[in-house]
């Protein structure tokens, strides 16, 4: 329970998502659960696909059918509460931020992690981003088994 523990339950977290057609394309996902004083994702987005209104402490929302999956608000999200995600045959891909040294390699397989720091699985590094825009922020896609598609949340070390 996120007020206890700091994990959001698995109905907080279905509710960031799309339906799965909607993700046989990338989308965004938000995963804001609370009302903070914060707007880079919607400053960011060159679609105008987040939302967040006049107030800025108002959760973000995603509209799907304007989003791209482009990976933009990822690395401007201050808070890493955001991820791209595409179901992709029996695999989702992710692209997520990463602020860890060293950074991973393509095609290197990586530890897959749930929102509690479990181990739930592999995940393969397919790309690696750093652009100077980035500052620092590295935009990491990587590959791993469907069933974890509400609970990947990060990668942990190489396996």
């Amino acid at each position: 329970m996120l007020n206890k523990d700091g994990i959001p339950t698995q109905e907080q977290i279905r509710s960031c998502f799309p339906g799965e057609s909607a993700l046989l394309k990338p989308k965004a996902i938000v995963e804001c659960y609370e009302e903070i004083p914060c707007n880079p994702c919607s400053t960011s987005c060159p679609f105008h696909a987040i939302t967040i209104g006049e107030n800025i402490n108002h959760r973000p929302t995603v509209d799907f059918s304007l989003c791209t999956g482009c990976g933009i608000c990822v690395f401007s999200c201050p808070g890493l509460a955001i991820s791209v995600a595409q179901i992709v045959g029996d695999q989702v891909r992710f692209k997520i931020s990463y602020e860890m040294l060293p950074l991973p390699a393509a095609e290197e397989i990586w530890t897959a992690v749930n929102r509690a720091g479990e181990i739930i699985g592999e995940a393969k590094i397919e790309k690696v981003t750093l652009g100077k825009a980035q500052d620092k922020t590295a935009l990491v896609q990587v590959l791993t088994n469907k069933k974890h598609l509400y609970d990947f949340i990060a990668i942990r070390g190489r396996i």
